[in-house]
């Protein structure tokens, strides 16, 4: 028997014909009669810019030069940039004003350090972390919408001393798991907060003996009830450094712009008439509501 020629059908895709019968063999798909599956509903442009921007970290040499600002204190210049990642000033260029057009970085135009007045030359562009955040889901989930809620229902119960316990506990689960990252207390907090998101750092402005954080895994919460969970912050890391036996490094209050709201400091362990309520150990976490005002 002669082979049939392929037909097409009503969406202009290629179906084989049945010579014996006749019949297509994509069935109802080919006469508009609803196919064994739906076809997928089209994704939000939200959700769609997010997938678009995490893809612009997928270039090895951009995730670079993104950690490497991301990680430094101060606006970067391109030259800077591109020495540290090992590329050209015009490469590293291209790809941290691909960085800013997805919103990982922000731009701002400074003049080197020590150069100023006539013949200085134009301020030239430098970059630093943009301050919005870029997340997403697959499928989509929304819990940042159950902490607000969760975190809305504490503060009207004002549960804060509740919180503050809970969360000692939670830091001192989490920071046991790092016990044998290191030798040393220091190291060992250093691994638990970076595993976390903080972006631990030494600042010489806090001393040999501190280290400051600069980011806030709970930024948009902290910015909404400061006092509740920043306080919830302060007593985490305090049960952290605990949980990963670095005992002498306690967390305080250090609110200021551009960074988490806490520092871990090695001191000598608190008195025990300074607990917040004189039960479980929790600490005080008097002072949270300064963050209010910090501008965190």
């Amino acid at each position: 028997m002669e082979p049939t020629p392929d037909t097409r059908t009503d969406d202009g895709l290629a179906a084989p014909r049945n010579a014996a019968d006749g019949n297509d063999a994509a069935g109802a798909v080919g006469r508009g009669h609803r196919a064994d599956t739906e076809a997928p509903a089209p994704a939000s442009s939200a959700e769609d810019a997010a997938l678009d921007a995490l893809g612009a970290l997928a270039d090895p040499v951009r995730r670079a030069l993104y950690r490497y600002v991301a990680a430094a204190s101060e606006p970067i210049g391109r030259a800077e940039a591109a020495e540290a990642v090992g590329v050209g000033r015009t490469l590293a260029a291209h790809h941290l004003d691909r960085l800013v057009d997805a919103g990982f970085l922000d731009t701002e135009f400074a003049r080197p350090a020590g150069r100023g007045g006539p013949g200085a030359g134009r301020p030239a562009k430098v970059y630093r972390r943009a301050a919005g955040e870029t997340a997403v889901a697959v499928p989509p989930r929304a819990y940042d919408t159950a902490g607000t809620v969760l975190a809305a229902a504490l503060e009207r119960l004002r549960a804060d001393a509740t919180v503050a316990a809970v969360a000692r506990d939670e830091g001192r689960a989490v920071g046991q798991a790092f016990r044998g990252a290191a030798d040393d207390p220091r190291g060992r907090l250093l691994a638990a907060l970076t595993a976390q998101g903080y972006e631990p750092y030494a600042d010489p402005a806090a001393g040999l003996d501190a280290l400051r954080l600069r980011n806030c895994p709970f930024h948009r919460l902290a910015d909404e009830f400061p006092p509740l969970v920043c306080g919830m912050n302060l007593a985490l890391l305090d049960g952290l450094a605990d949980g990963a036996d670095a005992t002498a490094w306690h967390a305080r209050m250090d609110a200021a712009p551009g960074r988490c709201c806490v520092t871990l400091a090695r001191t000598e362990p608190p008195a025990a008439d300074d607990d917040a309520d004189g039960t479980d150990g929790t600490r005080s976490v008097d002072g949270a509501a300064d963050a209010a005002d910090s501008g965190i």
